[in-house]
């Protein structure tokens, strides 16, 4: 069907270099569950049944007024639609 654009972002930690693989993990997780919902509300936006991510680019962030840090995702899609014999009749 045509290609699209998601960018989602986690939720804030505190960015401190204390438990950071923990932290990155547990910002990464959260990333990526909320990307797939982007990219599900994508695919139904645009009438589709699936989507394929063929390019994902994951930056760390950081606000230095209240210390946070969080993660910010960028993922092209491809959208795909079923074919259906009803489709195919059209």
């Amino acid at each position: 069907m045509g290609e699209c654009v998601v960018e989602a972002t986690s939720g804030r930690v505190p960015g401190t270099l204390a438990h950071r693989d923990e932290l990155w993990d547990r910002c990464y997780e959260d990333l990526m569950a909320k990307a797939s919902t982007r990219v599900m509300q994508e695919v139904n936006r645009l009438g589709g049944d699936s989507a394929h991510v063929l390019n994902e680019s994951v930056d760390s962030k950081h606000d230095p007024a209240t210390g946070d840090a969080w993660l910010h995702g960028r993922f092209d899609c491809m959208v795909y639609r079923q074919a259906r014999a009803d489709r195919l009749r059209d």
